[in-house]
């Protein structure tokens, strides 16, 4: 029951902060959904940081694991803001902001875990 509450208490933070960040950075730019695309790396980039962290042992607890890797990247991190946002710009006929967001997202943020991993390893 205290792994469900970690995780619980982890993801509702992450939330609150996803919203904070999402909510004013999304309209700046036409068909580019800043917000979501900054948390969704910075979320790559943290859960690599904390999971490389745990794989050295003894740095972070699997409690803390729990809370900052399933909780909070869990919760600040949003696949479903991403699909609808991606469903948004195909229903607009906009393919190529499509694509660049499609492939940056996925891009960048397979290089952000890598970051996160390689600082985890190196600190």
């Amino acid at each position: 029951m205290k792994q469900a509450f970690l995780v619980f208490l982890g993801g509702g933070f992450g939330s609150v902060i996803r919203y904070w960040i999402s909510k004013p950075l999304n309209p700046l730019f036409h068909n580019f959904f800043l917000g979501t695309f900054l948390v969704n790396i910075i979320g790559c980039l943290l859960i690599g940081l904390f999971l490389g962290l745990t794989a050295r042992g003894n740095v972070i607890s699997s409690n803390n694991t729990l809370f900052l890797a399933t909780g909070f990247c869990g919760g600040f991190t949003t696949f479903s803001a991403f699909a609808f946002e991606k469903h948004s710009l195909l229903k607009n006929g906009d393919f190529l902001n499509l694509a660049i967001y499609l492939i940056s997202s996925i891009g960048i943020g397979v290089l952000a875990v890598v970051l996160g991993l390689w600082i985890a390893k190196h600190i």
